[in-house]
Formats: C-alpha cells, structure tokens, sequence
C-alpha cells in the first residue's frame, strides 16, 4: 500500500476509483483506519467503497497517530488533521477536492473547510461526532490515560500498548499514541523517555483544544456561518454521534443540505444513493 511523508509524519493511504477526487477522513475516532470505511458500524452497512469509486477518486487513509500511519507528541489540534489531508491532496497533485467525514473524521472536515475553501468543492458529514456526552466520555477516556502515566510511568504506557496491542479507542490507557508506539520502535523507546510533566500538560491542553464544546467540534461557529461550501449533514442518534450535533452543523453551514433520516433508514440501497446524488449536484 502507498505511503507519503507530510510534514515529517508517514501516512498510508489508497486510492480507489475514477472520476473527480473525494478525500475521506474516516471514522472510528482514534482508530481512523481506511479499513473502516468498510468495516465500521453503519459504514459496514451502507457499503459506501462499493458505490462511490463508480463515479469518484476515493482517497482513504489512516489518519495520523492510526493504523499504519506515524505521528508525532505534539498538542494535536484540528488543524494537524486538516494538514494530513491537504498534503495528501497536494502529493496527489489534486488541487481541488471533495471532503468526506465519518463520525470524527467530519470534525477535520469542517476545520479544512474554513482554512482552505478554494480547495473544497463540497462536503458530506456522515453520522458527526458531538453532544454532551460524547464530550464528557472523551475527557474521560484521555483522564484514564493520564491516571495510568501517573501510576506506571511513560514505560509503563509502552509495556501496556506491546502487551494489549490495542489503539486508543480500545485501551483509554495506551493513549493517543498507542498505535504508533505498537509499530515503531524507535518511536517507542523516544516516547518512553520524554518528560511526564510535560508530557501530562500537553495531552490535557489536547484534550481541552480538540473536545472543548457539547455540539461537533472543529471550526468556530462564526467561520461556518460564512461558508460558502454546499455541505451534506447526515446525522446519527447515539451517546457518541447526538443527533443535535448534526442540527447545529446544518444551522452553522449556509449551503447545507439535512438528510432527515433515522440511522435504521440509513442502506446500502438509500445512503449511496443520497451521498451521489449530493456529490453530482456538487460537481456541476
């Protein structure tokens, strides 16, 4: 599988089909693997690598600090995802493209939006992340984590990942980093020698950047309102994906379509379909 070097950082990636290119930022949250896209929850249902390559270039990849691809300590902010895909696009040679997010993968979407609108023809946001839930289980998840640096250590976080082998989503404890530490080694021994106070305050300062609002994250609601980006809202009904954060990005994005439809409507036979439809009235 192809990889490219952004920003210092690897990302694997696949491109899939032909016609007018369609950068997705998958789901899954921190375990944004391409695969998901096809074996993820109502991703796995609706099919949607076996409709849209038909008529589109699908560029899938596993985001940064996920799958195969490698990362960085740093105070990750919606802006480092947007990057990934922008370098992506660019080593691609593809000027323009449309966006498509799923689940978290709708929050860097929003971000690229904002930062590089000629860049963007269109965007579809399946299932977005958000609500007060979701914000209080993800502080939750990187407290753990911070709770098991405290107790063990930084390599006692690395003994943990090798052991379990299992990525941030899974293992709270592992970290935003655990898929990186599982397939590099050097990466890991450098990880488990950084400084634990410095190490703590960055991820808490991630936290709070990245998860600071009880609707979607990823751009402020003023930027949004001056988009000019014809956007697909497809909303989801769960702890993780609130219903009212897919209400609140269709009010915040002028040219927003709603796809009003429960996640049971939500098949292989309707959604492809739906996001086709948005996709060539887009392009035109």
């Amino acid at each position: 599988m192809p990889a490219a070097t952004i920003d210092g950082i690897k990302t694997n990636y696949e491109v899939i089909g032909n016609g007018p290119p369609l950068l997705m930022y998958a789901p899954a949250g921190f375990d944004a693997t391409l695969d998901k896209w096809k074996t993820q929850g109502v991703y796995a249902r609706i099919k949607l690598l076996d409709h849209l390559p038909q008529k589109y270039t699908c560029i899938v990849f596993d985001r940064r600090e996920t799958g195969q691809s490698g990362g960085r300590v740093e105070r990750i902010t919606w802006a480092h995802y947007v990057a990934q895909g922008k370098g992506l696009l660019e080593h691609l040679k593809f000027k323009r493209a449309h966006l498509m997010g799923g689940c978290m993968g709708c929050c860097p979407v929003v971000a690229f939006g904002v930062a590089h609108p000629e860049m963007v023809m269109s965007m579809v946001l399946y299932w977005p992340v958000g609500g007060a839930k979701y914000r209080i289980s993800t502080h939750k998840r990187f407290a753990d984590h911070l709770a098991y640096v405290d107790q063990h250590g930084l390599a006692g976080v690395v003994s943990l990942v090798m052991q379990e082998g299992k990525a941030f989503n899974a293992e709270p404890r592992g970290g935003p980093w655990a898929s990186v530490i599982r397939n590099d080694r050097t990466f890991a021994d450098a990880y488990a020698k950084l400084d634990v106070g410095k190490y703590k305050q960055l991820v808490t300062d991630m936290c709070h950047t990245l998860f600071d609002r009880d609707t979607s994250p990823g751009a402020e609601p003023e930027d949004m309102l001056r988009s000019e980006i014809p956007a697909l809202v497809i909303p989801g009904r769960d702890a993780s994906h609130a219903t009212s954060a897919a209400r609140y990005l269709e009010e915040c994005l002028p040219r927003s379509e709603y796809w009003d439809v429960l996640p049971e409507g939500q098949t292989e036979q309707t959604a492809p379909a739906r996001v086709l439809e948005f996709l060539q009235k887009a392009t035109l």
